[in-house]
């Protein structure tokens, strides 16, 4: 079950996504931690200073919540940057998994945490979301109309919605290396996000 599987940033490398375990898990559901990983997957390597600014919170938050991300093995130093004592953060894959296990774990710290980073995942996708709809007008009128927030109810089994989710993951993972047009100026990093929720019918008790 992917969460939040990103292309990183061009001058990150690429690596597999990372599967959770309990302990992986309870080390980055934090908003903070998240919201630190995020930055680095999506805008590339940078320090706690910049993460801090770029964030809005204290060079002591970040860097705390940083080395904790490094001690989990979500980050590394990047030490071809920066001069002197500046520590240059840099994401260590480019996304991670939900174990379908973790969602029975029967530790209360693992579903509690599994909570966290769950909501986590849906406040950076309301936050993206709002974010372009509060900067779309300064794109060029392309991008406004290639956008999309579409949505769509079906009726399925669990196992037709896997089937479904493993169909639209493979198409998404056929567009990561698509080689671009020649000489194409309209190119920008594009965020995806896809939801699938079951939902109770109001007028059936059953679903």
């Amino acid at each position: 079950m992917p969460e939040n599987p990103d292309t990183p940033a061009p001058d990150v490398p690429v690596q597999d996504v990372r599967t959770l375990d309990p302990r992986s898990l309870r080390g980055l559901a934090h908003p903070l931690r998240m919201r630190l990983l995020t930055a680095l997957r999506h805008h590339g390597p940078a320090t706690a200073s910049q993460l801090a600014d770029r964030l809005g919170e204290s060079s002591g938050a970040t860097s705390y919540h940083l080395r904790q991300l490094a001690e989990h093995g979500f980050v590394a130093d990047d030490p071809g940057r920066g001069k002197g004592r500046e520590r240059w953060w840099k994401a260590a894959d480019r996304g991670v998994m939900v174990d379908d296990t973790l969602h029975h774990d029967p530790n209360p710290e693992v579903r509690g945490a599994l909570n966290t980073f769950m909501h986590e995942i849906a406040s950076i996708h309301d936050r993206e979301v709002s974010t372009w709809l509060g900067t779309m007008h300064d794109w060029p009128d392309v991008w406004a109309t290639k956008s999309d927030l579409s949505d769509f109810t079906l009726r399925l089994t669990p196992e037709l919605l896997a089937e479904l989710e493993s169909r639209m993951h493979d198409l998404i993972a056929g567009y990561e290396d698509r080689a671009l047009p020649d000489g194409e100026e309209s190119v920008a990093q594009v965020r995806i996000h896809l939801h699938a929720l079951p939902q109770k019918r109001l007028d059936d008790p059953n679903g």
